[in-house]
């Protein structure tokens, strides 16, 4: 299971790919009954009355909400296990590095209580370098740069373990709230996460794009109140996502800094792998290339590198048992 802020993936071996859906639960205000969970609910947030909620239970890669996640890890694995209701899935759960031992131990509760027994754990960039295919059995440098809703992640991979690694808490989500941001400082418009989100999407970039359509945003003018639609330009949100943008490239820079030279010198060789949602951003890649000077390349798939990375190392334990964490 790959437990996102943004998304949450679920994978088995008989189906794979089973469950790809948004961390989001809608639950009702007053009697906390879930509601809707995945992609019904994410159509809830900025459209709800009173009597409900849409809340996001991860943040920043974490559990911020321990009850609301336990509910969704529920709904989910439900979903997944078909037919016999008695059977209890042996779990491999990706974290983000660098979290705390109680925000583990938060993760394995809330699976454990979901239904879930024998919970083995994994780091995302590890499992992000098994996803593509990265030979991190060899004594060779692998950079991976794993960008996901709430962290971005930068791990140098040799011998089957993290040599070194650096993380920031900005990423898809911290890129939407820029863009709802500029909105209101550029135009004094709000618009909500959802409507950030597309426009990110659709005409979010990191370097300049030519031929960049020229985007509708429908949102409520902050001076009248009412209902307003402006159009906005690709220069626009490249100057909107400035800040983020910087902070990813700022994470890896620093990871680059701390690497031993001998594995420095495997990076320039071999380049870097990104992955996550987030390297989906139009010129992410070529705007790393050009400013770290090292060959940088996206997954075929990156919003399911990590998943499946998850999944080959839990389908083959005995060769991947040294990148387990617990």
């Amino acid at each position: 299971m790959d437990l996102g802020t943004a998304n949450t993936l679920l994978y088995t071996r008989a189906h794979g790919i089973v469950v790809n859906e948004p961390s989001v639960v809608a639950l009702d205000a007053q009697t906390g009954k879930v509601l809707s969970v995945g992609t019904a609910a994410k159509e809830y947030i900025g459209r709800t009355p009173q009597r409900i909620r849409a809340v996001r239970p991860m943040k920043d890669g974490v559990i911020a909400d321990f009850d609301v996640t336990r509910a969704m890890i529920s709904y989910f694995v439900r979903k997944t296990i078909t037919g016999l209701r008695l059977v209890r899935p042996s779990m491999s759960i990706c974290i983000p590095t660098g979290i705390t031992q109680v925000e583990k131990r938060a993760v394995i509760d809330a699976a454990m209580l979901a239904g879930a027994v024998d919970i083995s754990m994994i780091e995302e960039p590890m499992a992000a370098a098994i996803g593509a295919d990265l030979p991190i059995h060899e004594p060779l440098g692998n950079l991976v740069l794993d960008i996901g809703g709430g962290t971005s992640e930068v791990a140098v991979i040799t011998l089957s373990g993290v040599a070194n690694t650096q993380s920031v808490r900005v990423a898809g989500d911290a890129m939407n709230v820029a863009v709802q941001r500029f909105m209101r400082d550029a135009f004094r418009m709000e618009i909500g996460d959802n409507t950030a989100e597309n426009v990110k999407k659709i005409i979010g970039s990191a370097i300049p794009i030519p031929n960049a359509p020229i985007l509708e945003v429908s949102g409520k003018d902050m001076v009248r109140g009412a209902p307003r639609v402006v159009k906005v330009t690709e220069a626009h949100i490249r100057e909107a996502l400035r800040e983020p943008v910087q902070a990813i490239l700022e994470v890896v820079l620093r990871a680059l800094e701390k690497t031993p030279p001998e594995l420095a010198a495997d990076i320039y060789r071999n380049g870097m792998l990104m992955a996550g949602g987030g390297s989906l951003l139009k010129g992410l890649d070529q705007y790393i290339a050009r400013e770290t000077r090292l060959k940088v390349f996206v997954d075929k798939d990156p919003l399911t590198t990590v998943l499946r990375g998850t999944a080959k190392a839990m389908l083959d334990r005995e060769t991947y048992r040294s990148v387990f964490i617990n």
